[in-house]
């Protein structure tokens, strides 16, 4: 019934989802996961946690990984708008330490498919913002891993000029984040 448009980034690996969204009067229907069409489109994980998280605007999560029990996340919005951004943290990929950053939100209703072996994060762009992700490993706090936000080798363009946002909220652990460099996790040593 559902039906998925599967749109390419400049990253390998790394996908926008479009579903098929049949409207009417009443409002909207959509599929937002179905194993046999996602496996068609050649992404075949076995999703074991849902997580649902609430942001005010300006609220900056991440830019977070798990070291030894890598996750694959497909992330939306199913309230408001973000900025979602990742960072390919593969040591062998030719894309090693490149972003990439879309719009998702409630009304233009995209996915996005995370590989293992990127940094992920995103910035709340409206007033409330609500955000689930489907993940294929769990969760183990003791595992985590960061990098800072505002990396000068990664360089990341936040619209934050764009959205009004003169202030950034920040848990105290994404403060506190490090560089990809002081991370040494490859190509950006001197």
């Amino acid at each position: 019934m559902g039906g998925f448009n599967k749109v390419l980034t400049p990253i390998s690996d790394l996908f926008l989802i479009e579903p098929t969204v049949f409207r009417d009067d009443r409002g909207f229907f959509m599929e937002t996961f179905n194993r046999k069409e996602f496996h068609e489109l050649g992404i075949q994980k076995d999703f074991v946690q849902d997580n649902h998280s609430r942001s005010k605007k300006g609220t900056l999560r991440g830019l977070h990984f798990q070291k030894k029990f890598p996750q694959a996340k497909l992330v939306r919005v199913i309230k408001g708008e973000v900025f979602d951004v990742v960072v390919d943290i593969r040591k062998e990929s030719a894309t090693f330490g490149k972003w990439f950053g879309v719009i998702l939100s409630e009304e233009n209703k995209k996915q996005f498919f995370i590989p293992e072996g990127f940094a992920h994060g995103f910035l709340a762009l409206t007033e409330i913002v609500e955000f689930t992700y489907k993940c294929s490993d769990y969760y183990h706090p003791e595992d985590e891993g960061g990098i800072i936000w505002n990396d000068s080798d990664i360089a990341i363009d936040w619209p934050l000029k764009e959205y009004g946002i003169n202030e950034l909220i920040l848990s105290d652990k994404d403060r506190k984040l490090p560089t990809v460099r002081d991370l040494q996790l490859g190509r950006f040593e001197d």
